[in-house]
């Protein structure tokens, strides 16, 4: 009986610093940011101007910007969790000969930007480049916020507080922490996961036009999240089912082309 008391023992005491380790390390598991910040000529583009963006909280963000041609919107893109901008310039090219105006943020910690990564942080940054593309002129009906992964939760927020002519949403999920927990079923997640990107609790506040789209096969975020979030959305919506997909669709031209449908039928030539 001691024998099995200390196994027992020695066995909580595991689980307990197991789930410290997981609650102090949260954010490496959950981020996974590069820092090379090539220039965009190093990334294959050209005329692309590079602004540093102040954040009211000290943050310095940097932003890819493509003007947009006459009567054509402005996607202000928010990446996944994991790489920078700069591995997302096939996109940018894409979004760019479609005539839309590119505005790719650098999350703060993330390529040529400064800052502590937190979801208090990423949302900052996001009105930050809302704001500052209003300053270029733009109008707020010709801003388009598009998220992949993670960056649905930053887009979703966005959308809540500012006015938006539409919301793309490549992959999203109901709350960041509902994926957790179902990564890390043995952990009581969201009890300690701080930075949960709870979509559902803003999402209702959006009142732009709505895209969703998601892999039917996604392992990453199951496609099952995607539903549920458009569920509690707003009209006018659409959800496209990406048939036979995984979280890889979000790299995928053809996905783009659903967006490109989409934002043609809303600015129409």
């Amino acid at each position: 009986m001691q024998m099995l008391r200390l196994i027992l023992i020695l066995l909580v005491l595991g689980y307990l610093a197991i789930a410290a380790a997981m609650f102090l390390f949260q954010r490496q598991l959950q981020y996974f940011p590069t820092n090379r910040a090539p220039s965009p000529g190093a990334a294959g583009l050209t005329d692309v101007q590079v602004a540093a963006l102040p954040t009211p909280d000290g943050a310095s963000l940097e932003m890819w910007y493509a003007p947009a041609k006459l009567g054509k919107p402005t996607i202000l893109f928010f990446q996944g969790n994991a790489g920078e901008i700069a591995d997302r310039a096939d996109r940018f090219s894409y979004y760019r000969d479609k005539g839309y105006g590119a505005a790719f943020l650098s999350y703060r910690g993330f390529g040529g930007s400064t800052g502590r990564i937190s979801e208090t942080g990423l949302i900052t940054d996001a009105l930050t480049g809302f704001d500052w593309l209003r300053a270029q002129g733009i109008p707020a009906d010709h801003i388009v916020a598009l998220g992949e992964s993670l960056g649905t939760g930053v887009a979703v927020q966005l959308a809540a507080q500012r006015p938006v002519a539409a919301v793309i949403l490549e992959a999203p999920y109901t709350a960041a922490v509902e994926v957790a927990a179902g990564l890390y079923g043995w952990l009581p997640v969201r009890w300690l996961m701080t930075d949960q990107f709870r979509s559902t609790d803003h999402i209702a506040q959006v009142k732009a036009p709505l895209l969703v789209l998601h892999g039917t096969k996604d392992r990453v975020i199951p496609f099952a999240f995607g539903q549920d979030l458009f569920a509690a959305a707003n009209d006018p919506k659409q959800f496209i089912p990406l048939p036979g997909a995984g979280h890889d669709a979000l790299f995928d031209p053809a996905t783009w082309a659903h967006e490109a449908a989409f934002l043609d039928a809303l600015f129409p030539r």
